[in-house]
C-alpha cells in the first residue's frame, strides 16, 4: 500500500509541474503576416489590425520568433500589434492563455 501511495504522490507531483504556465513576452501579430510585425509601431498596429478584421486570426510572436495560435482569439483582441507578457501554456503550436497584459 505504501508504493502505491508514493507512486501516486509522484505521479500527481509530475502532471502537477507539466500544467504549469510559463511567461512569455512577444507581439500580437496575425496569421497573415507572422513575424512580420515585431516591433509595435503604428505602422504593425494597423497593419495587424487590418488583417484580422479583414479574416485573419490574431496570433503571439514568441521573443525568438515562434508564431502561436491561440485557443481562444478573443484574449488577444485588445492588444493587436502590441507587445505583451502571456502568462499561459504552450501545446505544439497553440497557446492556451491564463492572462495577457501589456509588456513594457
Amino acid at each position: 500500500m505504501k508504493k502505491f501511495a508514493t507512486l501516486m504522490i509522484l505521479g500527481c507531483s509530475t502532471f502537477a509541474l507539466g500544467a504549469m504556465a510559463d511567461t512569455m513576452t512577444g507581439y500580437i501579430s496575425d496569421s497573415h503576416c507572422g513575424a512580420k510585425h515585431q516591433d509595435g509601431s503604428a505602422d504593425s498596429v494597423k497593419c495587424v489590425k487590418t488583417c484580422v478584421k479583414g479574416g485573419a486570426d490574431p496570433v503571439f510572436v514568441t521573443s525568438d520568433g515562434k508564431v502561436l495560435k491561440f485557443s481562444d482569439k478573443s484574449k488577444a483582441m485588445s492588444f493587436l500589434g502590441k507587445k505583451v507578457t502571456v502568462v499561459g501554456t504552450a501545446s505544439e503550436d497553440t497557446l492556451t492563455v491564463k492572462s495577457v497584459k501589456a509588456a513594457k
